[in-house]
């Protein structure tokens, strides 16, 4: 206390002439209407400023809870498309009822690890088998097919990407509907896959789309997965091999979407009895 008296009365000068000059402002701008209007706008002014860059703040501040609701929402609207149903056929005498039943449903993902550069790459995400995750489930995202779940924890989940030696997904030329495998490609390009086994009697064109297919028991038919932009890859024999520039972006994923198939165990069941017989 002994110091701050000390303190003020040292610079007591400086305190009297700065009560004076803050005196003499307010009664300078309360009583000239020019002066004070003046005042108000440029507070107005610098307050607006100060109101803006404050909700920028919390707006960026917020995109992780607007990104998960985004993606939660993404995914039911995928589990809402036509292609997740399929119909179920019930005939009585000559009566038809066709009856959609879900075939598909989704659960959104954040990615937290990923990789790219390595000859078997792999992605982390953030949802496990709390959340009803299973080995052998399909995983997309916005932009096409991403990989499959190979490995899963109570919170967390391991991807094979669609950038590895042993992934493969049963494709076809989404105008011809003629089936194919796409796989990775050897030179490692992770914007570059190879489509094999189209019959040698098709002529695919340049810029010509690559989706899922109707044999694919992880993802349902016309996800995109690249379009086609080499005709002459090597090797092929008597089918075709050929190019495509994969749909997703690998090195920028954020959000995935888990594909819950419900026949997936009827159609692994009956791809078993099926090896069995021959």
């Amino acid at each position: 206390m002994r110091n701050l008296l000390i303190f003020i009365s040292k610079y007591n000068a400086f305190f009297l002439f700065l009560i004076f000059e803050i005196s003499a402002l307010i009664i300078y701008v309360k009583y000239n209407s020019f002066q004070r209007a003046t005042y108000l706008n440029t507070t107005n002014q610098v307050t607006g400023t100060l109101y803006a860059r404050v909700n920028e703040l919390n707006s960026y501040l917020s995109l992780k809870d607007v990104n998960d609701s985004l993606a939660a929402e993404n995914a039911r609207l995928h589990s809402q498309l036509q292609s997740s149903y399929y119909a179920d056929t019930v005939a009585t005498h000559t009566v038809i009822d066709s009856v959609y039943k879900q075939q598909y449903t989704y659960t959104e993902a954040k990615v937290i690890d990923n990789s790219v550069n390595k000859r078997n790459n792999y992605i982390t995400i953030l949802k496990g088998s709390k959340d009803g995750i299973k080995k052998g489930m399909g995983v997309i995202c916005n932009t096409g097919v991403v990989g499959k779940v190979v490995y899963t924890e109570e919170h967390l989940s391991l991807v094979q990407s669609l950038l590895h030696k042993d992934a493969k997904v049963s494709a076809m030329l989404a105008d011809t509907k003629d089936i194919g495998s796409l796989m990775w490609g050897a030179d490692l390009n992770p914007h570059v896959g190879l489509l094999m086994d189209i019959p040698n009697h098709v002529k695919p064109r340049i810029g010509q789309w690559v989706v899922t297919s109707t044999y694919s028991s992880l993802y349902p038919a016309g996800i995109p997965l690249g379009k086609v932009s080499n005709l002459h890859a090597k090797g092929g024999g008597f089918f075709l091999n050929m190019e495509v520039n994969f749909s997703v972006d690998f090195a920028k994923l954020q959000y995935v979407y888990v594909v819950n198939n419900k026949l997936y165990l009827e159609r692994q069941t009956l791809d078993a009895q099926k090896k069995q017989d021959e």
